[in-house]
């Protein structure tokens, strides 16, 4: 078995020493290879990974000079084998890694093995944080109640964590209630420059979800990766990758007062997305660099996903090393930070124009307040445009005869909001506040979600954007209120995205301040919920005397974890649940994170807008998206008067100030001084012992998965796909949140249905994530999102499909039982970006297990696809400009794919041919793209491989 720390070849005489105060380091100099010094940021770090690893045989000395040589204007073809320095996970996506690793455990053994040889050889650390509900909000006592059912629901995952903290080396756990993966990577796990073994070397990592790129803001070199690669990654197997192109993104210039990191970001999505970067690096360079605070950094980097590139890195500079200070990092490792980049050429130098494959680039001066919404993170809004695309974009969620086609009127200034009917203006202040500056709407040929271009006048005037008849509901607490379509029924300050950075956090509290100040409150119909990403921001809160007036909005906490942008948001009010789906309401939520696709937040939820934490206090005090917070008042003063956002918003300098006074390093190192230790409950978990684990046969939540059932040493060779039929046929940006288990189970479902069969009460059903090592639950869960669209049940959303055997309409999951019965395999039918979204292992786990065989799509979205590889399911492409649709395929065909067999002589086809039974005929391209993805797909799946090899050797 590969050994993680391998004594580099060294044919290009890198090797020497680097000394730093009174320690001395061995380092790998880059500038022993030519091309070296053109190369941009993120490739040089690559090159000094291979050039430690080089072993002849994974990695040799033409793969270095191949990279020292990159063509910036090629396409990707040169294949490489990085070796990260760490691996990174949460519990939703590390609760299977860990599963699965102990299902290895067992196969070596029952293949005379060493079971106790299975463990990562790179650094792991998982943070348990994706499953904490905000289930109370609203009360002094909500955290610790959340806190408590965590606990309950989820006993079993975290005693198996426990066990494996214990059972494996080189494995470590951040309990509940500590932060946000990202997060607490950025505050204290990640290294910028590791050092192991007397070597010093670049920081890198692989994590388990998709923001990930989030560490990208600190000069680390990293990105999401799909469970299984993690998996292969913690047990010494290299990741296979093309040298890719990079983009180099330029900065320049400084943002107005008034924007903030969100405002930028989804600046920079929009522009990217636009662009075209998947599978590409984006590196930030330029004057304009130094300008950009860490935590703006780290803001841009975590939204990488969101338009669709493997990382989006910015250098180091003397901004990183501060940001390390204040964070508490060790005064050693501070200085070998600078000393390393400086003497390998990775400090930012901002007039370098390094040789880039694409260029863009953004004068920050441009920013202006936005939002993203309502379903996609791309589709930015200019909040001086939020009413007016709001309305446009309801017409896709109501029905024209409940939309009043009201017109804009004039209206006399002071009148409050409240005292208009729905629909008319509120008063203009032409007095703009230097800190709130209001926007120029857009152009008229503003893009909607589908590029389409939308007059917006007109929109404006054809959809007054509310209900024929406002819903009357009367509240807990006796009072009554007005819902209506665009009631913003979610208002959370949520995720890893925004809640590491103190600028909008300390922003949304003093917003808070002013806001209480003035009288105002949140409407009764927002839930209200605050869920930082570490302890470090409630005890700056703290400090500056900041938390009375968050919770006096509301805004109390709720835990510290990844709640509402992953669907955790937990249930509405039960008389504004009622109301929303009696009336089949179009309500929002507004959250300052980085996801809001369809039914991801909130089932009752159909839009959903992206904003910086401050815009969420502000629309938790309007309750409406059908507002211009720009030009109307956002609410009352005591009395009476008309108050606007511009008046309560705070200035850049008075931020600064309190970040001045309230943020210090002795903040961050009380917050980590022992965070692997965890509370009091986390230490009372009954801990398993033992080199193996030992299952439970009733645990609902953990159980031995399938995929070493039957394994031998040598595998079975590929064979040819025939008779096929197709599970679903599926349009453009169908994501992993549409693919894989997600959010709350359904009584009515199958993995609904399963729970209740084992005894599980209602009640107790938890989140699909949860479950997330219980195979027979994810099974059931996967292609089930209450939004999915699969065209063979025209008009029908959810996981449903047509059982070609019988002719019937029935779930996913029992379409697929009946079809694996009859020896029958499947395939899918996908449009463009197919498997966009989040990093998710069940997505191709759930589609293998299914009996998909196959997935037949015009593009992918980089992880997915990988995934689906590492699962041994084929990822096929349409030719150039040919869809399903063009060829004439309704998915009731049957379907025979040949030539799939080559590669068992070694050789990856770039085509097979697929046959159908109505003489449809066409050569779809193999998306196995790298050499060693053919080895995963030949063995079965990555696990597989790794396993044979660990036995072999």
């Amino acid at each position: 078995m590969k050994e993680y720390d391998v004594a580099s070849l060294d044919t290009f005489g890198a090797k020497t020493q680097l000394r730093v105060g009174d320690a001395s380091y061995e380092i790998f100099r880059i500038d022993k290879v030519d091309g070296h010094d053109r190369l941009p940021y993120s490739l040089k770090i690559l090159l000094e990974n291979l050039l430690r690893t080089e072993d002849g045989a994974n990695i040799t000395a033409d793969h270095i000079r191949q990279l020292g040589g990159w063509d910036s204007t090629a396409d990707p073809s040169v294949e490489i084998q990085f070796t990260p320095a760490r691996v990174l996970m949460q519990d939703f996506t590390g609760v299977p890694c860990v599963v699965d690793l102990a299902t290895m455990r067992e196969a070596v053994r029952d293949l005379g093995g060493d079971a106790t040889k299975v463990n990562p050889l790179a650094p792991a650390e998982l943070v348990i944080d994706h499953s904490v509900i905000a289930d109370l909000f609203g009360r002094a006592d909500a955290f610790e109640r959340n806190v408590e059912l965590e606990y309950e629901r989820n006993r079993e995952r975290y005693q198996f964590l426990r066990w494996g903290q214990t059972a494996f080396n080189e494995f470590k756990v951040v309990p509940p209630g500590t932060g946000i993966v990202h997060q607490v990577n950025i505050e204290y796990l990640a290294r910028t420059i590791m050092e192991r073994n007397g070597q010093a070397y670049p920081d890198t990592v692989v994590g388990t979800d998709s923001h990930t790129t989030m560490v990208n803001g600190l000069g680390v070199l990293g990105w999401g990766v799909g469970g299984i690669e993690a998996e292969a990654a913690m047990l010494g197997q290299p990741v296979s990758m093309l040298i890719p192109r990079v983009v180099g993104f330029k900065l320049h210039g400084e943002m107005p007062a008034g924007t903030t990191a969100t405002d930028l970001v989804l600046t920079i999505t929009e522009m990217l997305r636009k662009h075209g970067v998947v599978g590409k690096f984006v590196e930030f360079y330029g004057p304009g660099v130094s300008a950009v605070p860490l935590a703006n950094r780290a803001t841009i980097g975590n939204m990488s996903p969101e338009y669709g590139s493997t990382v989006a890195i910015f250098p180091i500079d003397a901004e990183t090393v501060r940001y390390l200070q204040l964070t508490g990092r060790d005064e050693q490792q501070v200085a070998l930070v600078e000393a390393y980049a400086k003497e390998q050429g990775l400090w930012h130098d901002p007039d370098a124009e390094p040789d880039y494959s694409e260029r863009l680039e953004l004068d920050l001066s441009t920013i202006e307040p936005s939002l993203a919404g309502p379903k996609r993170p791309q589709d930015r809004v200019p909040l001086g445009s939020a009413k007016t695309l709001f309305r446009s974009a309801l017409t896709d969620y109501v029905a024209e005869g409940d939309l009043g086609g009201e017109k804009e009127k004039d209206v006399k200034p002071g009148v409050p909001r409240e005292q208009l009917p729905r629909g008319v203006a509120g008063p203009a202040d032409e007095a703009s506040a230097e800190s709130f500056p209001a926007s120029d709407p857009p152009a008229n040929d503003y893009s909607d979600p589908n590029d389409e271009p939308r007059d917006l006048e007109t929109a404006a005037v054809g959809s007054g954007g509310r209900a024929s008849n406002p819903i009357r509901v009367t509240g807990a607490d006796g009072a009554e209120y007005e819902l209506d379509h665009g009631a913003v029924v979610i208002a959370a300050i949520t995720s890893c995205t925004n809640t590491s950075n103190p600028q909008v956090m300390i922003g949304a509290a003093l917003l808070a301040r002013n806001a209480v100040e003035k009288g105002l409150t949140r409407k009764p119909w927002v839930k209200t919920t605050l869920a930082p990403g570490s302890k470090v921001v409630m005890d700056y809160y703290e400090r500056a005397g900041l938390t009375p007036y968050l919770d006096k909005l509301g805004f109390n906490l709720v835990g510290y974890g990844c709640t509402t942008c992953i669907g955790n948001s937990g249930p509405l009010p039960e008389e504004v649940s009622a109301a929303v789906n009696e009336n089949d309401l179009a309500v929002v939520s507004v959250l300052s994170g980085n996801r809001n696709f369809e039914g991801r937040i909130n089932p009752d939820v159909k839009m959903n807008y992206l904003a910086s934490p401050p815009l969420v206090v502000a629309y938790a005090l309007a309750g409406t998206m059908d507002i211009d917070l720009a030009n109307e008042p956002i609410g009352e003063d005591t009395e009476g008067n008309p108050v606007f956002l511009r008046e309560i918003w705070p200035n850049s300098a008075e931020i600064q100030d309190v970040i001045a006074q309230a943020i210090g390093a002795s903040g961050f190192s009380a917050a980590y001084a022992d965070v692997f230790a965890g509370d009091e409950r986390w230490q009372s978990l009954p801990t398993p012992t033992g080199d193996t684990f030992a299952w439970a046969n009733d645990s609902t939540y953990v159980r031995k998965p399938p995929y070493f059932e039957g394994l031998q040493q040598e595998p079975s060779p590929v064979t040819d796909i025939a008779d096929a039929r197709v599970l679903a046929k599926l349009g453009d940006s169908v994501t992993t949140d549409h693919i894989s288990p997600a959010g709350s189970i359904k009584a009515d479902s199958p993995a609904g249905k399963y729970l209740a069969e084992h005894g599980v009460p209602r009640h107790e059903f938890n989140s699909y994530g949860s479950r997330r090592g219980n195979h027979e639950v994810m099974i059931r869960g996967t292609f089930a999102n209450i939004r999915l669209r699969n065209q063979l049940v025209p008009g029908v959303e959810g996981g449903f499909t047509v059982n070609h055997l019988t002719g019937e309409q029935t779930s996913i999951y029992e379409a697929s039982t009946a079809y694996q019965e009859a020896g029958v395999p499947l395939v899918i039918l996908a449009g463009k970006e197919y498997g966009s979204g989040s990093s998710r292992d069940w997505a191709a786990k759930g589609t293998m297990l299914l009996g998909v065989r196959a997935v037949i799509a015009e593009s992918y979205e980089r992880i997915h696809r990988s995934n689906l590889i590492g699962m041994g399911v084929l990822p096929l492409q349409f030719p150039v400009d040919t869809t399903a649709e063009s060829l004439g395929l309704t998915g009731t065909e049957t379907f025979t794919i040949t030539g799939v067999t080559a590669i068992n002589d070694g050789d990856t086809p770039r085509t097979v041919t697929v046959t159908t039974d109505t003489g449809v005929e066409f050569d779809a391209v193999v998306r196995i793209d790298t050499p060693g993805e053919a080895d995963y797909y030949r063995h079965g799946g990555i696990l597989q491989y790794v396993l044979r090899r660990m036995i072999a050797n």
